[in-house]
C-alpha cells in the first residue's frame, strides 16, 4: 500500500461526519455528485477569475465515478450538490509557491452560479474552517483569489482573512489573504 500523501495524513480521518449548518450539510462526494462536479468545473461563470473552465467532455472522461479527495466538502443544500469547500494542502517547494511562510493549508470554494448571493459560501467556508481548527487548532489557513473578484475578496474580510501578499499570477493580479489560529498573530501573540 501506498504511504499516504500530505493532504491524506492533514485530514485524517476521511470522511468526517457529515457536518449540519443552519442550512446547509457539507459531506464527502458521492457516486451522485459527479454530474454537479461537472457542471463546476465547466461553467465559464464560475471559472470567470479561475482561468477559464475546462471543456465538459474533458471533465466528463477525467473524473471519478465518485469526486472529491480528502479535504473535500460538497455543499449540500436540501440533498443536492450547489457546490464544494476544499482545505487543502500546498505544495510549499513548489517554485511558484507564494509566502510559503504563511503555511501549507489552502482554503478554496466553488458554488453553482445559480446558488450565488445567498450567503452560502459564507456559511459553507465558516463551517469547513471551524471543523479544520478543532483538529489543527494552531494552523493558520491561506486564501488566494484574483483581486478583480469583489465576491471573493468581500468572503475572505468576512471569514476573517487578512492580506499578506499581492502578487501577479495567471495573467492577473492576486491576493494572498491569511487567517490565523483564534486570535493570533504570526509570532503568536
Amino acid at each position: 500500500m501506498a504511504e499516504p500523501t500530505t493532504v491524506d495524513r492533514d485530514f485524517a480521518p476521511w470522511p468526517p461526519a457529515p457536518i449540519r449548518t443552519a442550512r446547509l450539510v457539507l459531506r464527502a462526494a458521492e457516486a451522485r455528485d459527479r454530474t454537479a462536479f461537472v457542471d463546476l468545473l465547466s461553467s465559464p461563470e464560475v471559472h470567470t477569475y479561475l482561468g477559464g473552465p475546462r471543456p465538459r467532455e474533458a471533465c466528463e472522461r477525467a473524473l471519478p465515478a465518485t469526486p472529491g479527495r480528502p479535504g473535500c466538502f460538497v455543499v449540500d443544500l436540501d440533498g443536492a450538490m450547489i457546490g464544494l469547500v476544499e482545505l487543502k494542502s500546498r505544495d510549499l517547494d513548489a517554485p511558484d509557491t507564494v509566502r510559503p511562510d504563511l503555511g501549507r493549508t489552502e482554503l478554496g470554494y466553488l458554488l453553482l452560479p445559480e446558488a450565488w448571493g445567498r450567503g452560502y459560501a459564507t456559511e459553507a467556508c465558516e463551517a469547513a474552517l471551524s471543523w479544520y481548527a478543532t483538529s489543527h487548532p494552531d494552523t493558520p489557513v491561506v486564501l488566494t483569489t484574483q483581486t478583480a473578484n469583489t465576491p471573493s475578496m468581500r468572503l475572505a474580510t468576512t471569514l476573517g482573512f487578512t492580506e499578506a501578499h499581492r502578487f501577479e499570477a495567471w495573467g492577473a493580479p492576486q491576493w494572498l489573504g491569511v487567517r490565523h489560529a483564534a486570535g493570533r498573530t504570526p509570532q503568536g501573540r
